[in-house]
């Protein structure tokens, strides 16, 4: 599909979604009536190692330039949705602490919501990056019924994000740290082999969702652990960095010591949904990440073990469904935006 076929111009009022990351913003506008612009990743540098006013600057270049490419007038935008990655304020300041991609000290306790907001001169609404791709996530699954279902995603990657979405918007939080699904500690029994050592997570809790299901979990617990069993294995030759992320192109090849690492994150993502049917049994379980994007026999079997491992009575079985995050270059964007439609659209 070339650019002319993938970009629509508007019939209505609409809002733009700006997803920021560590590299690129991305961009989209969603008009009234439910129909995004674009079709495609539109992508500009975020500058965001060069600090908040760059970082701006950047991000008010990417509103201004998905207006010009589906030839929408400032006057109709209404609103605009931002993500960005945590942990920041439900209201969009980030930690104090900083962050993995606002590093610099400039960034520390930045409100870049207000700031946004006050470059472009009209209304922010922010959350975060998964919690964004999570609501995508649910209203690309449940279309028309969105605002009468409820879900819960896990969102695989360097870390585990996720989100928790009620009749279709969003469970933030008071502090905004709500859906922080990753540092939900979990039962290990079943999960770890006998002797395996308890995953410790970069936050400082042990035993956590991320420290077993994701990258940063692969490199620092699992993939240590299973080279003792598998010490001929190949990757036992790369620097542990390099291994673990060469893990799923082997696991896509059946390889045994790549499987029983997947096995186990997968285990590790039915204990959290387990959790969450016993605290907020959600219409759907959503999963996303890295294994959305890997061949499709891995992938389904990806899925099908967490199914196989989280509990639940044979009423939620028969009332709940497992499914694939869908568009999770586009998810972050496109939940921004959905998350400003809901913010100003009329009740």
């Amino acid at each position: 599909m070339d650019q002319a076929e993938s970009v629509r111009t508007p019939a209505s009022w609409v809002v733009v979604g700006l997803d920021n990351g560590g590299t690129c913003n991305n961009a989209t506008v969603l008009d009234a009536t439910g129909r995004y612009l674009v079709d495609n990743l539109v992508e500009n540098p975020s500058l965001v190692t060069e600090g908040p006013e760059s970082a701006i600057e950047q991000l008010a270049a990417a509103f201004h330039n998905i207006l010009d490419l589906t030839r929408t007038p400032l006057t109709l935008v209404r609103a605009v949705g931002l993500d960005t990655p945590g942990p920041a304020s439900a209201t969009g300041v980030i930690s104090s602490k900083g962050a993995t991609n606002f590093s610099m000290v400039s960034w520390h306790g930045f409100d870049i919501r207000s700031a946004l907001e006050a470059r472009i001169g009209l209304p922010v609404f922010y959350l975060n990056d998964a919690n964004a791709a999570a609501l995508y996530a649910h209203h690309r699954l449940f279309g028309a019924e969105a605002m009468t279902k409820s879900s819960a995603a896990a969102i695989v990657g360097t870390g585990l994000g996720g989100g928790v979405v009620v009749d279709g918007r969003v469970v933030s939080g008071a502090a905004g740290m709500a859906g922080e699904l990753g540092h939900v500690q979990i039962p290990l029994h079943g999960v770890l082999e006998v002797g395996q050592p308890v995953p410790e997570c970069n936050c400082g809790f042990a035993g956590d969702v991320e420290s077993i299901a994701s990258l940063t979990g692969i490199k620092k617990n699992l993939l240590p652990y299973w080279l003792t069993r598998f010490p001929d294995h190949p990757l036992a030759a790369l620097p542990l960095p390099q291994a673990a992320k060469q893990l799923r192109s082997y696991a896509e090849k059946e390889d045994p010591l790549a499987l029983a690492v997947f096995e186990q994150q997968a285990k590790a993502i039915g204990k959290l949904f387990t959790i969450a049917a016993n605290f907020t049994d959600p219409d759907a379980y959503l999963l996303g990440g890295g294994v959305v994007e890997a061949a499709p026999k891995f992938r389904q079997w990806f899925l099908n073990t967490v199914r196989d491992n989280t509990q639940l009575r044979a009423e939620q079985s028969a009332a709940a469904t497992f499914a694939l995050v869908a568009d999770l270059d586009m998810a972050g964007a496109r939940g921004a935006a959905v998350a400003a439609l809901e913010a100003v659209q009329p009740a």
